[in-house]
């Protein structure tokens, strides 16, 4: 025979607990309630001695058959319908006491919900804010290691390039200076003596030309003519 499936257990349900809220609605309410179950409470008693009073007046009546114990029944039954009214009327203050306390206890709950979803809100803000603070510093901390490494291999290329213009002139200074070294180690050759040159010829000093003669002046002449006319 197959074995029939095992029923699965109900979990049982977790009751909610309610959470009584303070309010001066509900402190009203709960003093309204206290008086209309006082009410009903006292006015049950009377209607119970009411009862008794009643009965004992029909007992009497039957006994007697007078007319004041006819009446004292009368009164009896007009007595208890009066509890009986009053009970009616405590009864409905007991009813109107625990609607005011249901609405109380709605306001005071809607409040305390208002309440508490502002400070949830709060408190939500204020983890925001710490987790914002916190990945701020991460975020800090990877963006610094990125740039860190993004700057290294910057440099590094800056370095290398420096590097390699440093050997290019540093092979050519190199080059350059084995060159004048292996000049300098070759022996040097010896220049021929330089002829003497003769000596320059002096000269002849050239002879002073004699004085040329002065002429005679102009003014004889003009003397002369003058005496020739004569």
């Amino acid at each position: 025979m197959a074995k029939g499936r095992k029923k699965a257990v109900a979990k049982k349900r977790v009751a909610k607990k309610t959470t009584v809220v303070a309010s001066p609605a509900l402190a009203k309410a709960a003093k309204a309630a206290d008086k209309a179950n006082k009410a009903v409470s006292d006015t049950t008693a009377k209607i119970t001695a009411a009862n008794k009073k009643l009965a004992a007046a029909r007992k009497k009546a039957a006994s007697a058959g007078t007319a004041a114990a006819k009446k004292a029944v009368v009164s009896a039954r007009a007595a208890l319908a009066k509890q009986k009214a009053s009970l009616s009327t405590a009864k409905d203050g007991v009813r109107e006491a625990k609607k005011m306390a249901q609405a109380a206890n709605i306001e005071a709950k809607t409040a305390a919900a208002a309440t508490a979803a502002a400070d949830a809100a709060k408190a939500f803000e204020a983890a925001l804010a710490e987790k914002a603070e916190a990945d701020l510093v991460k975020a800090a901390v990877a963006f610094e290691a990125k740039w860190r490494a993004s700057r290294a291999r910057k440099d590094a290329a800056k370095v290398k390039a420096k590097a390699k213009k440093a050997a290019v002139k540093d092979k050519a200074a190199a080059k350059k200076a084995a060159a004048k070294l292996k000049s300098l180690a070759k022996p040097a050759k010896k220049k021929p003596a330089a002829k003497k040159k003769p000596a320059a010829k002096k000269k002849p000093v050239a002879k002073k030309k004699p004085a040329a003669k002065k002429k005679p002046a102009a003014k004889k002449k003009s003397a002369a003519k003058k005496k020739a006319k004569k």
